[in-house]
């Protein structure tokens, strides 16, 4: 169950190092690339840093007891500034012990929610660098601990909430990045 996943290791180390990776590829996304479509079908490039810096918006209003502010068009150092508005919230005593509701509608600790964020920062930075041309790999240590945290449980129910397409056939021996994108419903 994702309200139960066990958050080891420390999921503001897993969200610092993958945000640094997200907010690099966000920086070199061209203007021209904006209108681009990405691999979530619905979704162009700008839609996708949308989508990232409200990942940042949701954290902060959870940290600051709040509902998040309406989605409005975003830019590389929006994301980039609201993670680190994050990092400095869940420094905080205590901070990772508050509760807030998660997108699937249970609550979760904040802990968890920023071990979620990791995952959908990780997931998003292949779609974004796919997207716009960039190096699509991942930190390995950074795809082990979302494999360990998260699979299978957390794509089912994220397809029964339909916000995750079917998951991709793959081989069972497949290099852990792509096993972890195949089941987010990309093509490795």
């Amino acid at each position: 169950m994702v309200n139960d996943v066990v958050i080891s290791p420390n999921p503001v180390d897993l969200y610092r190092r993958a945000t640094s990776r997200a907010v690099g590829v966000a920086t070199r996304v061209k203007p021209a690339q904006l209108a681009d479509p990405t691999p979530c079908s619905a979704w162009s490039v700008q839609d996708l840093i949308d989508h990232l810096t409200g990942g940042t918006e949701y954290l902060l209003a959870a940290l600051e007891r709040r509902e998040p502010a309406p989605r409005r068009a975003t830019t590389a150092a929006d994301f980039e500034s609201g993670v680190a508005s994050v990092l400095g919230g869940v420094a905080a005593a205590g901070a990772l012990d508050r509760t807030c509701m998660s997108p699937l509608g249970f609550e979760w600790t904040i802990g968890q929610a920023v071990a979620g964020t990791f995952m959908d920062v990780l997931i998003h930075t292949v779609d974004l660098a796919r997207a716009t041309g960039q190096d699509e790999r991942l930190d390995p240590e950074l795809v082990d601990a979302c494999i360990a945290m998260f699979l299978p449980e957390m794509p089912e129910r994220g397809r029964e909430a339909g916000i995750i397409g079917p998951a991709v056939p793959i081989e069972p021996d497949a290099a852990p990045q792509s096993r972890l994108l195949a089941a987010m419903g990309r093509t490795p």
